[in-house]
């Protein structure tokens, strides 16, 4: 299976420090964030991997080159400007293969087990999402997981987070446009169908979205 990790945001949320760093290069704990996952799906086996990236991309692609010092290939995607999460993935999907692939978002940290990600047959399941309880930010959740698929929350249910780590299928994505577009609205349409599936990770899991999180995560990471 090959990854992809999605690097292209502005990061306008941690401004000031992204006005001249990307976000995927802040540091905690000593390397860049999106250092961390390369070493991590190195680890777990992943070694082919796409990056997509727009704002100070090339910084991105300097600091990162081929990737073979983490002992992996990296195949890059460039947007010039962000397409989002299925704008992105689309402009990739020739990168990638015809079968499923693991997606992760570059401004999370976590020691969830990458390997641990069963495929998905393009059929059945369209997608598997990795939830998360929810972050002091994001209180209300996401999504419920109900015998092994995801779905939106009914009136009382109690949600989980989405983590940012999923595997997707190329075939969630046919027939749509091109174009700046979220994942959001195929999701949901695929979890109506019952074609989404997911699990509840319990272990640590940060969304660096404020330079307040980046300074708690790094705080944490030199312990």
């Amino acid at each position: 299976m090959k990854a992809m990790i999605l690097a292209a945001g502005k990061g306008e949320r941690m401004r000031p420090l992204t006005l001249d760093t990307p976000k995927p290069l802040l540091e905690a704990g000593g390397k860049s964030l999106i250092a961390h996952h390369l070493e991590r799906l190195a680890a777990a086996g992943f070694t082919n991997l796409v990056i997509n990236h727009a704002w100070l991309g090339e910084k991105i692609e300097s600091a990162l080159g081929s990737g073979q010092q983490y002992g992996v290939n990296i195949t890059w995607s460039r947007e010039g400007e962000p397409l989002e999460t299925a704008g992105g993935i689309i402009k990739a999907l020739p990168l990638l293969s015809d079968d499923c692939f693991l997606c992760v978002n570059s401004d999370i940290w976590t020691d969830y087990p990458f390997s641990n990600l069963p495929p998905v047959d393009g059929q059945d399941l369209l997608a598997r999402l990795v939830l998360v309880n929810n972050p002091p930010q994001h209180p209300e959740g996401d999504f419920v997981l109900d015998q092994g698929l995801v779905r939106e929350p009914r009136a009382g249910e109690r949600a989980y987070t989405y983590s940012g780590i999923a595997v997707y299928h190329p075939a969630l994505f046919a027939g749509v446009i091109p174009g700046k577009q979220s994942i959001v609205p195929l999701l949901k349409a695929a979890m109506a169908r019952g074609q989404v599936g997911g699990e509840i990770y319990t272990g640590q899991w940060f969304d660096i979205g404020t330079p307040e999180r980046l300074a708690a995560l790094d705080a944490l990471l030199q312990q």
